[in-house]
């Protein structure tokens, strides 16, 4: 990650507008809210709803006297009674143990995270496009004179029937080729793509089967945009360092090429 240029998230944006920022993590957040003004105004809304649910509840901040009756007092409870709601309490953690020793492993596991959830899915993608635009000799496994065979076996690893890959041409980027790549720790995939000026941007493709559900994002760090989104099982990123507004064309097409 850049330091200098950290990325800013959307998990940043809503901790700013809730108010759970430091002071200099706020400066760094309102900077960047200064030359983005789409993002701005989202965060804008958000504030006015915070303002307006507090309103909502303003009249449950202060205690009343009638408060402690909703509280209601201890009873005495006899030994006896007490005899048995301990043999009753042991009894139950005897047969929690012996349920957690069959079922613990499985139940304590902790789930696979959702790429709409992380902010892993972003992240590997700028470094996908970080270590591989960089190359001149072997930026790809798989070059654009064999498309086919790419999609055919791209689509075979990541289980997508006739996997296309996106033709950016219209928009002045042409494929450079392709591979195959860990996403998650699974098979994922990126496309690569140059224009006439040498500029390269990756669309890069992983599966993830817990997903259910579609949104469009955007993360950046320094010079370098990332656009992704997840539709279905399948998530989508396109990272580059051309301006935001070529980026999100970009983003736009592919999402409208790529099966949904």
């Amino acid at each position: 990650m850049n330091e200098t240029n950290p990325i800013v998230t959307e998990a940043d944006l809503h901790a700013y507008a809730d108010g759970q920022l430091p002071e200099m993590a706020r400066a760094r957040i309102e900077a960047y809210l200064a030359d983005n003004s789409d993002e701005a105004a989202m965060v804008a809304e958000w504030q006015a709803q915070n303002a307006g649910i507090r309103s909502l509840f303003s009249g449950y901040e202060k205690a009343r006297k009638t408060d402690p009756l909703l509280v209601a007092l201890p009873r005495a409870v006899s030994p006896t009674r007490n005899r048995w709601a301990l043999a009753a309490a042991t009894l139950v953690v005897f047969v929690l143990g012996a349920v957690s020793g069959h079922y613990g492993p499985s139940l304590l596991e902790k789930p696979d995270l959702q790429l709409t959830g992380s902010e892993t899915f972003p992240k590997q993608a700028e470094t996908a496009f970080t270590v591989y635009a960089a190359e001149v000799r072997h930026p790809v496994e798989v070059f654009a004179d064999e498309e086919a065979h790419l999609a055919t076996w791209l689509g075979k690893r990541l289980a997508i029937e006739n996997l296309k890959i996106p033709n950016l041409q219209p928009l002045g980027f042409k494929l450079v080729g392709g591979r195959l790549l860990p996403v998650d720790g699974k098979p994922g995939a990126m496309f690569m793509y140059e224009n006439q000026a040498g500029e390269r941007l990756t669309v890069m493709v992983g599966r993830h089967r817990e997903n259910r559900t579609t949104s469009f994002r955007f993360a950046s760090s320094g010079n370098l945009e990332t656009f992704y989104w997840i539709d279905g099982e399948l998530g989508y990123a396109v990272t580059g360092e051309i301006s935001r507004e070529a980026l999100r064309a970009v983003a736009e097409e592919c999402y409208r090429q790529f099966p949904s």
